[in-house]
């Protein structure tokens, strides 16, 4: 029971927010060649659906989102680990980190266009320059929070800096690091949609920018609903595999 009133409560507030825009479309209160009523937003989705262009560029962006966090994220986590672990790895690399966290990741797409070109190359170093950065700092914020007196124990107990790594660091770090995760595929997420708005001949953001350019609004917020419904379903995955990992972790805590 308490399941279906927390899903009830998460629905109205979207529910109510369609039946009004529906309301005012149907009144004239919106210019329909500027924000079209939810019907129409809905039927040119089943239209994009059946003729397959919407789940051909989805597919796409999904793909560059994929190879793009993979890296991303695992440059994240060993670079992170090193700095954490080690005081002279951590200066000598943070002011870098300063230095190149603040840039905004449209910055580096003419760049990286220039260096790789248009091809999928540079859309995929788009999406692991914004993977990196949320997953990187966390690593090192988890590494850093690890309790000293766990590895003063280990210590006594002479374990090797593997042992220490795998059995103390690590389950202490990863709820911090899972954390990096979700906020690093979410940035992916946003980075393959700038990327294909910019240069990119498929896509979801090459839709968006191409049905901009036809004067379809249906069809802009087709795919920009479905980069909001695929970013939720993506982030709930995580969580639910952060659940499992953060379980895991807390029984080899506890050695039970």
């Amino acid at each position: 029971m308490n399941r279906v009133k927390s899903f009830m409560f998460k629905v109205i507030a979207p529910l109510l927010l369609i039946v009004v825009w529906q309301i005012f479309g149907t009144l004239g209160v919106l210019n329909e060649h500027i924000l079209p009523p939810p019907t129409k937003v809905i039927s040119t989705f089943v239209q994009l659906f059946k003729n397959g262009k919407l789940v051909d560029n989805l597919f796409i962006s999904l793909i560059r989102v994929f190879r793009g966090f993979i890296l991303g994220a695992l440059a994240g986590v060993v670079i992170g680990i090193f700095m954490g672990l080690s005081r002279p790895i951590n200066k000598i690399l943070s002011s870098l980190v300063s230095i190149f966290r603040p840039i905004p990741m449209i910055a580096w797409i003419p760049l990286l266009i220039l260096g790789l070109g248009i091809g999928e190359e540079s859309k995929v170093a788009v999406i692991f320059i914004g993977t990196l950065w949320p997953v990187l700092l966390n690593t090192i914020s988890g590494i850093l929070s690890v309790d000293t007196k766990l590895i003063e124990v280990s210590r006594v107990l002479e374990k090797s800096k593997i042992e220490m790594l795998i059995k103390v660091i690590m389950p202490s770090a990863w709820p911090a690091i899972f954390t990096g995760l979700r906020l690093g595929i979410s940035t992916a997420w946003t980075c393959v949609v700038a990327a294909e708005m910019i240069a990119a001949s498929s896509g979801i953001g090459y839709m968006i920018m191409y049905a901009r350019e036809l004067s379809q609004p249906d069809v802009v917020l087709v795919g920009v609903f479905t980069i909001g419904f695929v970013g939720l379903l993506i982030d709930a995955i995580i969580g639910a595999l952060q659940k499992k990992a953060l379980g895991w972790s807390y029984i080899n805590k506890n050695g039970r």
